[in-house]
This record gives C-alpha cells, sequence and structure tokens, in this order.
C-alpha cells in the first residue's frame, strides 16, 4: 500500500495554515509545533471511495493528532466491495470508507465488517445515521432535493417528491440511471414510507415524465436544467455546490440558473444519505482504526466535510459551508438508513418494472 500520510517533511506549513481555519489558531499552532519523526510505526489501512483529492486533508490531520500513518487504497465504490470479499480473511483493509448507507449495509450483510460501537461515536452520530450494533457509522450527510430552473419554474409550482409524477411535469424531469444506488437509496426509502406497490405507481409514472433517456451523473442533470433540456431534476446538494464554487466560469453560470427546492417539508422531509465507514472483519489494526473514525466524526473532519466537501456535517451543531448555507435549513427525513439497504433489491426491481434505465 502507498502511504499518503507522511507529510510533515513535504508541506507542513500549508497544512497548519489549513488547520487555523478549521479548528483556531491555537490548535493549528499545537500541531505545527508537536514532535515529529521520520518514521511513523503504527498505522491503518483504509479502503476508500472518497476521492483523495478530498479525503487526503484528512488523513494528513488524523496522522497530525495521533502520529498513525495512514495507508490508503482509493478505487470505486462497488469495486473496492468486491475486492474485500475476494481478499476475505486476509485483506488488509482496516477500514472501509465509502459512500451510500446502501453499500454500507450491504457490506455488513456480506460480513465484511464487525462491530465496533464506541461511546465516542454513540455520542456524536445521531442513531439513525448508524448501524444499530455499531457496524458502520455515517461521516457526512448528503441530501437529494428537487432543483429547478429559476426562469422557468416557480418555487411555488413545487411541493413534494410524489408531486413530480404528476402530468404537469411530463417531458420536464432530468434524474439518473436507476443504475446508480443514490437513486435505489432513494426508492428504498419510499418503499418504507408507503409500501411497493405505490412506491411502483410512483416510479413509473416519473419515467412518462422524463425529458430524456437517464444518462450522466448528478452534475449532468443540473446542467441539463440550466440549458433547458429539462426543468427540474433530483441531485444531490454537494454537486450543485462544487459548480457554484467552481474555478470555471462556466459552471458557476450553470449553478446560478439552479435553484434548491426542499420537498415534503410537512411530511417525511428531504431523502438524506451518508458517506460512512466501518471496521473492516479482517482487521489487523483494530484499535486504530476505530481511532481514525471516532477521528473523522469530530469537529476538525466535520468541519472538513463541510468546508471542503460542501457536504452536510453528521454531528450536530457544526456550520455549514456558506454556499450550502445559502440553500436554508430544511426538515430532513429521519428513518433509520440501514433501511435502504434492507430494501436495495426490491427498489431495484421497482426500477426495472417501471423502466426506469
Amino acid at each position: 500500500m502507498r502511504s499518503v500520510s507522511n507529510f510533515a517533511m513535504r508541506g507542513l506549513n500549508g497544512f497548519a495554515g489549513r488547520l487555523s481555519r478549521l479548528a483556531g489558531a491555537g490548535l493549528a499552532a499545537a500541531l505545527f509545533f508537536a514532535p515529529l519523526t521520520s518514521a511513523l510505526t503504527a498505522e491503518v489501512n483504509i479502503y476508500s471511495a472518497r476521492k483523495e483529492v478530498l479525503i487526503k486533508p484528512l488523513l494528513d490531520a488524523f496522522t497530525a493528532e495521533t502520529g498513525i500513518a495512514v495507508n490508503l487504497v482509493s478505487g470505486k465504490a462497488d469495486a473496492l466491495l468486491q475486492r474485500l470479499e475476494r481478499e476475505g480473511a486476509n485483506s488488509p483493509a482496516d477500514v472501509l470508507l465509502t459512500t451510500d448507507a446502501g453499500r454500507l449495509v450491504r457490506a455488513n450483510q456480506a460480513g465484511l465488517l464487525q462491530v465496533t460501537p464506541t461511546a465516542a461515536l454513540t455520542a456524536a452520530i445521531p442513531a439513525q445515521y448508524r448501524d444499530p450494533a455499531g457496524a458502520w457509522f455515517g461521516l457526512s450527510l448528503r441530501a437529494r432535493p428537487i432543483m429547478y430552473a429559476v426562469d422557468r419554474v416557480s418555487s411555488a409550482e413545487l411541493s413534494t417528491y410524489a408531486a413530480l409524477a404528476g402530468p404537469q411535469w411530463a417531458g420536464r424531469v432530468c434524474v439518473r440511471s436507476s443504475n446508480n444506488i443514490y437513486n435505489q437509496s432513494m426508492l428504498a426509502a419510499f418503499i418504507d414510507h408507503q409500501g411497493v406497490a405505490k412506491t411502483e405507481v410512483w416510479a413509473t409514472r416519473m419515467v412518462a415524465n422524463f425529458a430524456r433517456k437517464p444518462q450522466g451523473g448528478d452534475r449532468d442533470q443540473i446542467r441539463a436544467v440550466a440549458a433547458g433540456e429539462c426543468d427540474v431534476a433530483l441531485a444531490n446538494t454537494y454537486y450543485l455546490a462544487r459548480l457554484a464554487t467552481s474555478d470555471k466560469e462556466a459552471d458557476r453560470t450553470v449553478a446560478a440558473q439552479v435553484a434548491v427546492f426542499w420537498p415534503d417539508q410537512n411530511g417525511h422531509g428531504v431523502h438524506v444519505n451518508i458517506s460512512g465507514a466501518g471496521v473492516t472483519a479482517s482487521a489487523g489494526n483494530v484499535a486504530n482504526a476505530i481511532r481514525f473514525i471516532e477521528f473523522l466524526a469530530g469537529d476538525i473532519a466535520q468541519q472538513t466535510y463541510a468546508e471542503v466537501v460542501n457536504e452536510y456535517p453528521v454531528t450536530p451543531g457544526v456550520p455549514w459551508s456558506d454556499v450550502v448555507a445559502t440553500w436554508g435549513t430544511f426538515k430532513a427525513d429521519d428513518l433509520n438508513l440501514t433501511v435502504l439497504g434492507e430494501n436495495n433489491a426490491e427498489a431495484v426491481r421497482i426500477a426495472d418494472r417501471a423502466g426506469w434505465q
């Protein structure tokens, strides 16, 4: 594995500046002047589905605070699950860091995670965002609301997810493929709230309202709204935030043409999901793995999730990023996210029957 955390000898000044902004100059100075060693003996091995450019500041901060070196393997989320299964008890991974509760539940059902509840994680993470037994823990929240064209749609026309399946939205909706787990998890949540039959009716009517065959990722749906290919889309908010804060003028122009609407505020609330982590069943560095996950649930990491990644912190009370805060507060669905994995297979079948490709 390749170590990405022995950063101290190559750019510590820049990292101390980041910590100063996130945690206050006092903590940054303490870390900056802490004794350094050229070789770190304690380690933890991470399989991560998060982009390295986003997660690396967190890994560096963890090493600075604990002296534990982080060995990182990055990859696609499903590929990492398959790799863990192939490696079995011989896997060197200590922590699986991935996106979507559905994948974490799948990993747990496959016996790839072990139960490691701690008082710190139980206190920091609300119950609906962690496995009840302690096999996995949510570390950041991602909301999936309605996004709409500000020049063609009034917020007064919008209300609920269910209403998007109405005839007034025929040919006006964009959303990515049902092969994507974000949409599978959304359907899984709907199954829990209203049952299979009603969810299938909704999915079928949504397909009839599609402006085009599903294609691309969430950013592509937002761009399609801005381009006039559709009037509304379902997408995770951090994709809009990345467009809004991009160094490319074209991206910022796209973001300015799209607004966020929080559906179902008088009902179950906005569909939310997580990125999260669990200690692998094969872990050889269990204590370090637990310490790493606890660190990610702490204030410094939670502020990084907010300010750098533009996701919602899972720990209550941590401020949101400036761009995210402009969209206002909202009521989130509070169902326990284990449901997203438990209902995944049925969600896939519903999407197939509805013709949601």
